[in-house]
């Protein structure tokens, strides 16, 4: 597309007036984009990839105009980041969702649909994968190859459940992504203690998906015990994330990879929880709450507060807690070099 529409479709200041009638066709680095890449730039500590730079446009913020080179076209953006994830959005829509694995729609040939299952106009099923009885799936959506939806499961519009993966016990909404492998609705982590071992305590909760929540491949999410485990509109979950029976996780939160989210904790709305990271059970972490990766939190998180480490702490705190740490380390070192 041409930069004067890319600049109009984003609410981008384009600031080579000249340059409005160059053609865009991808998305790159700065330090190896082409002619026809377009790239982004959050920090003046990047200015030395315009070295070996043939990017048609930059997007940047009002700051760094001065630091591009005069043969890379700018398009100024309040927040860059945001901007070149929507640039990219236009110029491939394709890579928005997991790709297909045949061409075609409708209901392949080996997939199973029970009788009993109701399928909307223009749904499509690929090979190998089942559907269950009574279960509803919305118009556009995509279930992949060997994919499991199970019995009474209902899936909205517009939906990509992606080879291999699974959903039963859950209602999702409109424009879910589930990533390859991903786990959706099995029975959670419940026993009790007995004379003779460990009885299971009865998992016939479900999960609940709302609305454009992406979840990435290999992770799982429990069904809950007797309430629900809720994923709240516009979440985003990363790869590799277990989530406990009960879970309640709000609006637009972000939860990165290998995080693990014991039963019945409250997660508020536009949380981040960095990778790695172990949330206790039965706590409350606020809206808006930063939590730093490969923590540990164990007591509830007030709203709009940063925390890290193991126990996790107001990260100013986690962070001086660090520094005395290593200068400690430091003179030890120095003592054995004088020894």
């Amino acid at each position: 597309m041409q930069l004067v529409d890319l600049a109009a479709a984003l609410n981008l200041r384009l600031v080579n007036e000249d340059a409005a009638g160059r053609q865009v066709r991808d998305v790159a680095p700065i330090y190896r984009a082409k002619e026809g890449d377009v790239c982004y730039i959050l920090s003046r500590r990047s200015r030395s990839e315009f070295e070996t730079s043939q990017a048609t446009a930059v997007i940047c913020d009002q700051a760094l105009v001065s630091i591009v080179p005069e043969h890379i076209a700018v398009l100024v953006a309040e927040n860059p980041h945001t901007a070149f994830a929507q640039a990219g959005a236009l110029l491939h829509p394709e890579a928005m969702r997991p790709l297909a694995n045949i061409t075609g729609h409708g209901v392949h040939p080996s997939a199973y649909v029970d009788p009993m299952a109701i399928l909307e106009d223009n749904v499509t099923v690929e090979p190998m994968a089942v559907v269950g009885a009574h279960a509803r799936i919305g118009s556009g959506t995509v279930i992949g190859a060997a994919a499991v939806i199970g019995q009474n499961v209902k899936i909205g519009r517009n939906c990509s459940i992606a080879a291999g993966a699974s959903v039963i016990c859950a209602y999702l909404g409109n424009n879910v992504i589930i990533h390859n492998g991903a786990r959706i609705g099995q029975d959670g982590y419940g026993y009790a203690p007995s004379r003779t071992g460990m009885d299971k305590i009865v998992q016939i909760g479900r999960v609940i998906i709302q609305d454009n929540v992406e979840i990435g491949a290999n992770t799982t999410v429990d069904r809950g015990t007797m309430d629900d485990t809720v994923i709240g509109e516009g979440t985003k979950i990363d790869n590799q994330v277990q989530i406990g029976h009960n879970v309640r996780i709000g609006r637009h939160s972000a939860i990165v990879a290998g995080v693990g989210i014991a039963g019945s904790a409250r997660i508020g709305n536009g949380v981040q929880i960095g990778g790695a990271s172990a949330i206790k059970g039965h706590i409350t972490i606020g809206d808006g709450v930063q939590i730093a990766a490969m923590s540990g939190v164990t007591t509830d998180i007030p709203a709009g507060q940063q925390y890290g480490g193991i126990p996790a702490r107001p990260i100013k705190s986690f962070l001086r807690d660090m520094a005395e740490i290593m200068q400690r380390s430091d003179h030890r070192s120095k003592g054995d070099r004088t020894k």
